[in-house]
């Protein structure tokens, strides 16, 4: 009767140690898949991020020498043109917390809470 016991307690605990190692597996994989995801989809902001800053850069150069064209000063030109930009950085400024800020939090925080139909799921064991 004991020995039956120590077999039961003995593959029970077998069991216990299986199942908690692979939920850490299982837990393992689905951060590093939401990690990859949150990883990529940064990257992607990134790299959009500067060809708009260089695509901007050159329409504000472009502005610029056309304002300096009309008012005849290339310090005129280039200080409308400082002045439109500062005043965007300005409206960012105070509309980042009403739209900008939770949109993000709320971005990331998707990321790492969805289910996604490729991710291993505790119903398909």
């Amino acid at each position: 009767m004991e020995s039956n016991q120590e077999n039961y307690f003995d593959e029970t605990y077998e069991l216990v140690k299986k199942y908690t190692d692979d939920r850490l597996l299982l837990i393992k994989i689905q951060s590093a898949k939401k990690t990859a995801k949150l990883t990529s989809k940064v990257i992607y902001i990134f790299i959009a991020s500067i060809l708009l800053f260089f695509a901007m850069m050159f329409l504000g150069f472009m502005l610029a020498y056309y304002f300096a064209e009309k008012l005849n000063s290339n310090f005129y030109g280039f200080s409308v043109v400082a002045g439109i930009y500062i005043g965007i950085l300005l409206l960012f400024m105070i509309l980042y917390k009403v739209y900008f800020s939770d949109k993000i939090k709320n971005m990331v925080t998707k990321v790492f809470f969805e289910n996604d139909s490729n991710d291993i799921d505790e119903d398909e064991e």
